[in-house]
Formats: structure tokens, sequence, C-alpha cells
């Protein structure tokens, strides 16, 4: 039986456009989580940070997951979904029978049953994780899995972008403040 695929171009449309339409990361990250949960009607979504310091993934941005479950713990590189080694999608078909979880116990107590992870790279660099949740076992189309491997990208992109964009009005305001001379007519 052939997988149904569900990111359509109309799907992909709308999620690059939110994207493309702001520059704050955390706007961009928040209506993204939303309109991946709709589109895909799974049971959340969240865009984690790679805090290269701790090893943590720290979040961006989540919808539709409990906060319980938001506040499990830290989410630790190394002891959860590790994509470092890989840098590949990891697909979780039925969460009961994984052993790459970091908290297992609490997935279950939320209602998850599925997880789809995919690495958000910048310039081949490891930089972040999306994680889609699903309420129900499931098995995702290698051209969703490709859509939304492409959409990783994009994110990383936003994420560079907005940092440059806040970094260069950083500059903008420090040169005004002590060279106002300078950008007088």
């Amino acid at each position: 039986m052939a997988v149904e695929d569900k990111i359509d171009i109309d799907v992909y449309k709308v999620v690059t456009r939110a994207i493309g339409e702001s520059d704050n990361l955390e706007d961009i990250a928040n209506q993204l989580t939303q309109l991946l949960v709709g589109a895909l009607e799974i049971k959340g979504c969240t865009i984690f940070v790679l805090n290269p310091e701790t090893e943590e993934l720290e979040v961006l941005a989540s919808f539709g997951l409990s906060i319980n479950y938001m506040n499990k713990g830290p989410v630790l590189v190394k002891e959860s979904i590790d994509h470092k080694l890989r840098g590949e999608p990891i697909v979780i078909r039925n969460v009961s029978r994984s052993d790459r979880l970091q908290y297992p116990e609490d997935a279950r107590k939320e209602g998850i049953n599925a997880i789809i992870s995919l690495p958000i790279k910048l310039s081949g660099k490891f930089i972040g994780v999306l994680r889609l949740y699903h309420y129900e076992e499931w098995d995702i189309s290698e051209r969703d899995l490709d859509s939304l491997m492409l959409l990783t990208e994009n994110i990383g992109l936003a994420m560079m972008y907005t940092r440059l964009l806040h970094a260069l009005q950083s500059v903008k305001e420090t040169v005004n403040e002590v060279h106002p001379i300078w950008l007088s007519p």
C-alpha cells in the first residue's frame, strides 16, 4: 500500500511564505509549527536550536504539546534522537518500540506514538532540529520527507538571515550613537 503525500505545493507555498515574510525568528518559528501541525494533521511540532556549549536542544517554538511534556527536562543531543553523526532525518514510526528516546515514558503519557526528527543545518553544520509528533504510527512518504528536509534548509537560512539582520541593526545603532555627525546630511 502506497503512503499518501500530505505536503503539496500549496502547503509548501504557505510555509515558505511564512518564513520569507518576517524578520523575527520567533514569529517565523511559531507560525511554522502551527502550520505544520495543521497541514500534516499531527499532534505537535517543535523547533529546537542547538546550544553548542551545553549540547542541549533549546526550544525556539512549539505547538500542540502540553506544558508538562515541554518541561520534562533538558533535551540533550547525545541522549535524545542524535543527528550529529549522520545528519539525516530520523523516523520513529512507533515510539513504544524505539530505544532512541531520552524520555520515552513522557512521550507515551503525552500520547505521542511516532516522531520524525529532522536536522537543521547551515553550511553543513548542525544548528538545530525540527521535530514532528504524531498521535498514531506514522509511515511518512519519501516525497514528504524530502519536502521537510528542504524546509529545514529554509529554516537554517532564516536563522542565519535574522541573526545577520539583527547584527547589522546593532552595528548601525552603535555607529549612530558614537558618530551621529557622520550620518547627518
